[in-house]
């Protein structure tokens, strides 16, 4: 079994990689685990880039998290030279008449409250300011826009290693390629090369998590394949660029899924996205090639319509894994039935956001057995 650890970290996708680093950082004896190589392409935590705002239209209560979230890059950034963080602007697209909703109802409205709450500076756009400011989107009339100035996207892979190298330099020991079968309520993890014991688990498998829980508190999560399309800006290129294009997200007029992307970067087009909740499947048999059918009918439904200036011809395409819960809300929280073990699956499509201070939160959770921020809300109780 060897050494004992204070904790042992399951998972260092987005959420398990922040917990390591902040473990690490204050001296735990700390070790993160995960079946594959992070960062990686298997789960969520990937596709070059994730939309972070300030005002959350899930609930104003996850802005002191991206908050933070923010101050963390930042500090991680100074101390690595690594590029996380881009505040590009924000903008959010909506109308009376939108047929797709993000996330919860109201996400609109939701998100100018959280604004307004926490003093976050924004802009109100009506059709008429859009059109001028941002021409790029065809917009349609009675759409009304939310612009963030300083919302803007993190690169997911680079984060993860910048956080798995810091807590490499703390001390945290880390074991990749090696597949978890279980914990037990001793806070003993079983691999499929050992078993390592520990004061606490942290369990942060992501599309995983559903197999490792098991029983009736798998039931709350389910996983869904999102396809992510890169399309080729051309001649226009100039124009999707950071600086005069935003990250967005829209609630569209006339469909049931609404899109989100992000400016063209690296000379990878500009990527565009929808949110698929229609068939609920697995980590470990999602069908992982992109098929150019579906990018093709990505590019005419979606893309086509909306953004005249970009080309047909798809430069990328991936297959990310969301996993959700039935109210788009985190799970953060003990396992009901074993003490010693912290669930994390702080997911539903908007968790990256946050992930930097919830691996602090996770860090004080599980060495002092609180957190700074209120986790009530993302408790297993609601689920019962």
């Amino acid at each position: 079994m060897g050494a004992r650890h204070d904790v042992v970290v399951i998972g260092l996708g987005a959420m398990g990689a922040a917990a390591l680093y902040q473990l690490a950082k204050r001296g735990a004896r700390v070790l993160g685990i995960d079946r594959y190589d992070p960062p990686h392409d298997r789960g969520s935590s990937h596709g070059d880039t994730r939309i972070t705002r300030l005002a959350i239209g899930e609930g104003a209560h996850y802005t002191p998290m991206v908050m933070r979230s923010h101050e963390i890059w930042r500090a991680i950034e100074a101390e690595t030279g690594a590029d996380l963080l881009t505040q590009c602007g924000g903008l959010v697209i909506s109308s009376h008449t939108r047929t797709s909703f993000t996330h919860v109802p109201e996400f609109f409205d939701n998100t100018v409250a959280a604004a307004r709450r926490h003093g976050i500076a924004h802009e109100l756009l009506d059709t008429a300011a859009l059109r001028a400011r941002f021409s790029q989107f065809a917009v349609r009339d009675g759409e009304f826009g939310y612009y963030e100035p300083d919302a803007g996207f993190v690169r997911p892979e680079a984060c993860i290693a910048a956080q798995l190298e810091l807590a490499r330099r703390h001390g945290a020991e880390i074991r990749t390629g090696e597949t978890v079968l279980g914990f037990d309520a001793d806070a003993t993890v079983t691999t499929e090369q050992g078993r390592y014991s520990a004061d606490t688990a942290i369990v942060a498998a992501g599309a995983w998590l559903p197999r490792l829980l098991g029983g009736r508190l798998a039931r709350p999560f389910k996983v869904y394949r999102q396809v992510l399309a890169w399309f080729d800006a051309g001649d226009a290129a100039g124009a999707f660029a950071p600086g005069r294009f935003p990250v967005f997200i829209w609630e569209l007029q006339d469909s049931r899924q609404g899109i989100y992307g992000f400016p063209a970067l690296d000379g990878a087009g500009v990527k565009v996205a929808t949110e698929q909740y229609g068939q609920a499947t697995s980590a470990d048999s999602v069908r992982r090639a992109v098929a150019p059918q579906e990018t093709g009918a990505m590019f005419e439904a979606y893309v086509a319509p909306q953004f005249p200036k970009l080309g047909a011809r798809c430069t990328r395409s991936a297959v990310c894994l969301y996993t959700v819960t039935p109210d788009f809300q985190f799970v953060i929280d003990r396992h009901p039935g074993m003490a010693n073990v912290i669930v994390a699956s702080p997911c539903s499509g908007h968790g990256f956001k946050h992930s930097a201070a919830i691996g602090e939160a996770l860090a004080q959770l599980a060495l002092e057995g609180r957190s700074d921020f209120d986790l009530s809300p993302f408790g297993f109780a609601r689920f019962q």
